[in-house]
Formats: structure tokens, C-alpha cells, sequence
């Protein structure tokens, strides 16, 4: 009986005494910080494969600034970009030329006519016009007047052809005052066309480079891709700023090449027949 006892006892403990121990390690909490002698190294992070490690770093902000895009560029896309940088300066240099040219010849051709119209003889407004350069109207009519007179004063008996020396003299002028209205709208057309595919293959080789630097430091975060897309659009957005001015302007300058040739020409046909009515009654 008592031997009973005593294992009733015993198997009584040893339940609850590992009972007892389980619930005091889940109820006991530190009650303050764990430090380190001073001079020990601190204690390693770790990690969650339960390996010891540092704490990962962040990588330095990529500078998006327009300047420091550019310095990130290859050097190809630098130089597409300071091509295009040039470009666009040469544009606006020929607007502003082109714009001062045209507001010139416009105001020459409005004063030219008013003292053609006015009533002054033809031969004082070609002594007033011969001995200075002319431009316009004005070339137009010292160059037929020239020829007018060169044939009297060489004494010709018959003045067949000279209606048609004298067309053939404004033709050549006006053709060579339009030359010079049109120059250099060449170049406007040229960067305004091809501008935006320029910019765009530094675009494509931005990205290129981009991508394979991508592959080569295995991140893709938003981070890492976003500077070099931006660096590489860059180039394209400088080419539509050297292409649309370009573009603009050239639509505009042509429209009023096209004005100012129509008026040179019925300048020159209302000469004509101004010079063919004095040949017919000399002859």
C-alpha cells in the first residue's frame, strides 16, 4: 500500500514539475537592457536564414537634374545631345536673322512703291537708285532701267527685243532677290525633319546602355532604372526642342517668301508694261 503510495507520489511530481518550468519561462520578461562591456564589439545582425550579416545600405540618390543627366550620358549620347544643342541654336540665330530680313525687305518694297507711285519721272528715281546698292523693288527696277537705257544710248535704229531683254532682266533679278529671301531655309527644313529621329536614336542607345547596366548590377528597382530612362529621353526632348522652332519657322518664312515673290513679280509685270507702252509710241 504504501509502495503504491510512493509512485502516486512520484509520478505526480514529475508532471508537474516540468509543467511548473514550461510556465514560469513563458511568464518571465527581462526587466532591463542587455549591455556590452565597454570595448566589445556589437553583437552581429541577424539575418533571417539565422546567418549573421550587416545591415543592408541604401544606394546614393542618382542625380535627375538636366545637367547631371547629361554627365551620366555615354559619350555618344553626349554628343548627339551637343549636336543638337547646336542645332537649336543656329535655328533660332537664322529666325531672328530671317525675321529682321524680312521685315527689312517688307518696309523697303512698301517705301519703294510709294515714290514709284507718287509721280516722279523715272529717270530721277533711277539717277537716286543707281548709285547705291538696291534690294527689292528697287534691284528690279535699276536693272530694267539699266537695260532701257543702255540700248538708247548705244543709238539702236530698232527696238525689236527690247520689251523682251527687259522681262528677261526683272526675271533674273527677282529669282536672285528670292534666293536671298530663301537662304538658309534649307537648314530650318533639315533640323526640323530630322531633329526628333536624331534625338531619338540617342534615346535608343541611352537605353541600350541603361538596360545593360541593369543586367550587370542585377537590380531592378525603380530607383536604378528610372535615372538612366530619363538620361536617355533626354536626348529626344532636346531634339523636339531644336525640331519645332525649326519647324514653325520654316512653315512661316516660307509663306512669306511666297508673299513677297508674288509682289516682286507684279511689280515687275506692271514695269513691263509701263516700259512696253513708252517703247510703242517711240517706235
Amino acid at each position: 500500500m504504501r509502495l503504491m503510495k510512493t509512485l502516486f507520489l512520484v509520478l505526480a511530481l514529475a508532471c508537474t514539475v516540468p509543467a511548473s518550468m514550461a510556465f514560469a519561462q513563458s511568464t518571465a520578461a527581462p526587466t532591463s537592457p542587455v549591455t556590452t562591456a565597454p570595448g566589445s564589439p556589437a553583437p552581429a545582425a541577424v539575418a533571417p536564414n539565422g546567418q549573421t550579416g550587416f545591415a543592408p545600405t541604401s544606394a546614393p540618390a542618382a542625380d535627375v537634374t538636366l545637367l547631371g543627366l547629361f554627365l551620366q550620358a555615354s559619350w555618344v549620347v553626349k554628343l548627339i545631345m551637343l549636336g543638337l544643342l547646336v542645332a537649336s541654336v543656329w535655328v533660332w540665330a537664322i529666325i531672328i536673322d530671317k525675321t529682321l530680313l524680312f521685315g527689312r525687305t517688307k518696309r523697303e518694297m512698301d517705301r519703294f512703291e510709294q515714290v514709284f507711285w507718287s509721280g516722279q519721272s523715272l529717270e530721277e528715281l533711277y539717277r537716286s537708285l543707281a548709285g547705291r546698292p538696291n534690294q527689292a523693288m528697287g534691284a528690279i527696277f535699276v536693272a530694267a532701267m539699266r537695260e532701257w537705257k543702255r540700248t538708247y544710248e548705244s543709238g539702236a535704229k530698232s527696238l525689236t527685243g527690247l520689251n523682251q531683254r527687259i522681262e528677261k532682266v526683272m526675271d533674273v533679278t527677282i529669282a536672285r532677290e528670292v534666293e536671298r529671301l530663301e537662304s538658309r531655309l534649307l537648314v530650318l527644313a533639315t533640323i526640323g525633319s530630322a531633329g526628333p529621329f536624331i534625338g531619338l536614336l540617342g534615346t535608343v542607345i541611352g537605353i541600350m546602355t541603361s538596360f545593360q547596366s541593369i543586367a550587370a548590377s542585377k537590380n531592378t528597382s525603380l530607383a536604378v532604372v528610372a535615372p538612366g530612362i530619363a538620361e536617355a529621353l533626354l536626348a529626344t526632348a532636346i531634339g523636339l526642342i531644336a525640331a519645332i522652332p525649326a519647324t514653325m519657322a520654316y512653315n512661316k518664312f516660307s509663306s512669306q517668301v511666297g508673299r513677297q515673290a508674288q509682289r516682286l513679280e507684279g511689280f515687275a509685270d506692271e514695269f513691263s508694261a509701263i516700259l512696253s507702252r513708252q517703247i510703242d509710241e517711240r517706235s
